[in-house]
């Protein structure tokens, strides 16, 4: 009873072309990022990370964005990632903790 039928009854599909991660210490979204993996006639694969809204000066969200889209890629998922954190606490420690969180619960 009370089930989601009953709330929203207009018919949906659970479908999604990218993985969506948010991290957040100020409550809201903070900076929007965007990475992929491009396939091309190089062996080695090139990954495409760009800041859709936000900070643009932070190299540290360009980099833990990148150890994610890179790990995805290696776990057999060819996925896109949308990366949203507002932070704080812009350290190398807060970095490595929401990489190892997300890597944990393989959000892919």
């Amino acid at each position: 009873m009370g089930g989601l039928e009953q709330r929203f009854p207009v018919p949906y599909k659970n479908l999604s072309l990218d993985i969506k991660v948010m991290a957040t210490q100020i409550g809201t979204m903070g900076t929007i990022l965007h990475a992929r993996k491009e396939e091309g006639v190089t062996v080695q694969p090139t990954f495409n990370v760009s800041v859709i809204f936000g900070k643009r000066d932070e190299p540290m969200l360009l980099t833990i964005t990148r150890q994610l889209i890179e790990h995805i890629s290696s776990s057999a998922s060819s996925m896109p990632l949308v990366l949203s954190l507002g932070l704080k606490d812009h350290s190398m420690d807060t970095m490595k903790s929401i990489v190892a969180a997300v890597i944990e619960n393989r959000l892919w």
